[in-house]
């Protein structure tokens, strides 16, 4: 019988991938480097043509970040931490609304993900579904016993 739905979600331990932290370090850096050329490519009216590629670029590493959160656990989602990524994605909706805004709309994104990046577990952790810190249980190696998330 397969796992009902909410399982596959939100595992009571959540699932690791080989090499996940390198993959993150690597994806974190691709975004940074290619976000920041984007910015400085609007903030310096650089022809759209020359910058299509680090927004496509931008997209994937971003996404790429998102898939790895989500594979862990759905929760992430809900967590502070996921609340200020749908943030930044908001902002990025209304750059294309706001055209002639965009870089400032950009430089809020940058504000947005450097303010959600440095954040407190506090707040980092804090789940709007159940109005409190969930705790993320500690890192180990794969296929090690991990405590299950604490609700």
């Amino acid at each position: 019988m397969p796992a009902p739905l909410s399982a596959i979600l939100f595992p009571a331990i959540p699932r690791r991938i080989p090499y996940e932290r390198g993959i993150t370090i690597a994806l974190r850096t691709a975004h940074l480097m290619t976000s920041g050329l984007l910015l400085g490519g609007h903030a310096f009216d650089v022809a759209p043509h020359r910058l299509i590629i680090f927004l496509y670029l931008t997209i994937a590493s971003g996404a790429g970040m998102v898939f790895l959160e989500l594979y862990s656990s759905c929760r992430w989602i809900y967590l502070g931490k996921g609340v200020m990524v749908s943030l930044k994605v908001a902002l990025l909706l209304a750059t294309g609304i706001w055209w002639e805004q965009r870089v400032v709309f950009l430089l809020l994104v940058v504000l947005v993900g450097s303010v959600g990046s440095h954040m407190p577990a506090r707040f980092r952790y804090y789940s709007f579904i159940h109005g409190r810190v969930i705790s993320d249980p500690g890192r180990v190696p794969i296929g090690a016993p991990v405590s299950t998330w604490r609700q």
